[in-house]
């Protein structure tokens, strides 16, 4: 294996046993980069698989997500995966972000398709001169040859689509465009990813799907994410935060024992790994992961 196949996300994952990622965002000011770092620093030693960073809508975090991505290259032993979105983009821009992330040494992207900036429930409108799908944008990064490509999945179907049939087929098309492996929005029920994995397999297409984990540290703000993006919190999980209602540091726990469960579930399932929603912080993770008895 040549160092550059080394840096390929999907071939990690298919032949490295289970996965473990974390996902953060570019900071807004000079605390919120401190406070990414100090977290890049806390989970680095159990040694993920990759780190990816996400991307703002219609490109508003592009140079910070280059940079944060550049600097994870350069000054860490983590493997980076850069967000890319077809908001706001031409396709001569989308190439020249590709150029950027290629000067850099990030070897992989998460391709996007992204949503409207009114929000993941808002009409589409392709930009000018740019894409409409997801699977547009995996086979122009495809055709570089040089990037290992990322995709999204969603276990309860994307708010957009017809079906969860519809939505099956829209993440296969992403898989024969290119794609090497998927990542899901989070959810809260197994049983939600694993017949996402079945409808993908009914249609002949092997590409490892990663779950994403969302730990329930507040409820109401789960609840209204989950609204903007199709994500529904279950009664009976709702239940368990809500019976420590007036506890926040109970309501916290029980967070965690739920996205440790949910982890535990998965994996016995067959998952390929796990990867977690940080929101630029490395404690929840790591309580989680005292949970499942993942050590450094």
């Amino acid at each position: 294996m040549t160092e550059s196949d080394a840096q390929h996300i999907g071939r990690l994952i298919r032949e490295g046993g289970r996965s473990f990622s974390f996902e953060f965002y570019p900071p807004k000011d000079e605390a919120g980069e401190e406070q990414l770092w100090a977290a890049i620093e806390a989970l680095g030693p159990y040694r993920p698989t990759f780190v990816s960073v996400t991307y703002g809508a219609g490109g508003s975090t592009r140079d910070k997500t280059v940079r944060i991505t550049a600097r994870i290259a350069r000054d860490t032993a983590m493997i980076p995966m850069a967000h890319l979105t077809c908001v706001g983009h031409t396709v001569a821009e989308i190439e020249a972000i590709l150029d950027d992330y290629e000067a850099a040494g990030v070897r992989n992207i998460m391709a996007l398709r992204g949503d409207p900036s009114d929000g993941p429930r808002a009409a589409w409108t392709p930009t000018d001169g740019g894409f409409s799908y997801a699977s547009e944008l995996v086979e122009l990064v495809r055709g570089r040859g040089t990037f290992d490509i990322g995709v999204a999945a969603f276990p309860e179907g994307h708010p957009s689509s017809a079906s969860l049939e519809a939505d099956a087929d829209v993440l296969v098309a992403k898989a024969r465009a290119g794609a090497a492996f998927a990542v899901t929005q989070m959810f809260f029920r197994a049983e939600d990813y694993f017949d996402l994995v079945d409808r993908v397999r009914a249609r002949g297409v092997d590409m490892p799907i990663l779950p994403g984990i969302m730990p329930i540290l507040n409820l109401g703000a789960i609840r209204r994410q989950g609204e903007l993006i199709g994500t529904s919190v279950p009664q009976e999980i709702a239940d368990r935060i809500q019976a420590r209602a007036d506890d926040p540091a109970a309501v916290r726990a029980e967070g965690i024992a739920l996205a440790a469960e949910l982890c535990e579930t998965l994996l016995a399932g067959g998952a390929p790994g796990l990867h977690f929603y940080t929101l630029n912080r490395s404690k929840a993770t790591l309580e989680i992961f005292d949970r499942l008895n993942l050590t450094v």
